[in-house]
């Protein structure tokens, strides 16, 4: 197995190569020996020259090849681009989904230990209507057991974790199981044991306003309640909730190193008004490490030379940690 630092470039109607690009002059040549892209050379060539950036590129064969500092390498994934910035969706949804595939199937027989996949729009991989994430994505290819994949938002200082990910507001509550909840916060009592060797201070949240006022029908009192008394039992576990939501963020959180919610804007956006881009998205429960800057395609700011790499960089040291 490989310890190159294996990163997909992504949308490419996005920031993701400029992002890539201010990165790369960012890290140390300790890491940059490491690093190869997965992207299309001539449309990541064609980006670099339209946005102004002075860089070196060079295909590589093959993720064993030896890499040179002074270049940063690109695994060519081939396919023909009539524009840079302005790729067609078809187009783009077939570069996506290759690049994925590629990067699945080189984890998945264990050449590597994982990767980093810039953002994307969803709409390139969802079919039919459905709201469907990487995350999601992934966990189907890998065939693990339904539900059992696990997002977390990993900030040293806080992480936040969504019971439910990329689901309609209206299909949540059935979603919310006491098996499931505590199917989650198993693999990040796993993740934390084997990463860090550390016990975390868990907060639950309730669903409802006001955790529903413990209101017999409730969620809380159905199964999220039932779901801590059982993780309680469990041996050098801490554990607290269900806390109300409402106000949980104001100082409260701060007693914690990790703050599991039912949905996933309960918890992302506190967490991003804290953090802004000193974050990563991290996806837990499948056989291989999957990390994604924590944020998104941002459209509006192509070839403003606006974006910020503070994510990416930081996903390239975790995932850099995971290697060594």
């Amino acid at each position: 197995m490989t310890n190159k630092i294996i990163i997909i470039a992504g949308d490419p109607n996005s920031i993701n190569s400029e992002i890539i690009f201010k990165a790369w002059k960012k890290i140390s040549p300790k890491i940059k020996k490491k690093i190869i892209i997965i992207a299309n050379y001539n449309l990541f060539a064609t980006q670099a020259n339209r946005l102004n950036f002075k860089l070196r590129l060079k295909k590589v064969k093959n993720i064993n090849e030896k890499l040179n500092t002074n270049f940063l390498n690109i695994l060519d994934y081939k396919l023909k681009f009539k524009n840079c910035f302005n790729v067609s969706k078809r187009l783009a949804s077939n570069y996506v989904m290759g690049c994925i595939n590629l990067a699945h199937t080189l984890s998945s027989q264990k050449k590597i230990k994982g990767f980093i996949n810039c953002p994307i729009d969803k709409k390139l991989i969802n079919k039919n209507n459905r709201v469907y994430g990487v995350t999601e994505l992934l966990a189907k290819k890998s065939k693990i057991a339904k539900s059992s994949e696990v997002m977390l938002l990993f900030n040293k200082k806080l992480s936040v974790s969504p019971i439910t990910t990329h689901l309609k507001v209206k299909e949540i509550s059935k979603k919310i199981k006491k098996k499931v909840i505590i199917s989650k916060i198993k693999t990040l009592l796993k993740f934390y044991k084997v990463k860090f060797n550390k016990i975390p201070k868990i907060a639950i949240l309730g669903l409802n306003p006001h955790n529903g006022e413990y209101l017999k029908e409730t969620e809380e009192i159905k199964e999220i309640i039932p779901a801590i008394n059982a993780l309680k039992k469990i041996k050098k576990i801490n554990i607290n909730g269900p806390k109300s939501a409402d106000s949980f963020f104001i100082h409260e959180f701060k007693k914690f190193d990790l703050v599991v919610g039912m949905y996933h804007d309960q918890v992302l956006i506190p967490f991003k008004n804290l953090f802004k881009f000193n974050a990563i998205n991290i996806t837990l429960g499948l056989k291989y490490i999957r990390i994604s800057p924590d944020h998104g395609t941002a459209k509006d700011k192509i070839g403003k030379n606006a974006g910020n790499p503070e994510s990416i960089i930081q996903c390239i040291k975790f995932l850099n940690s995971f290697n060594n």
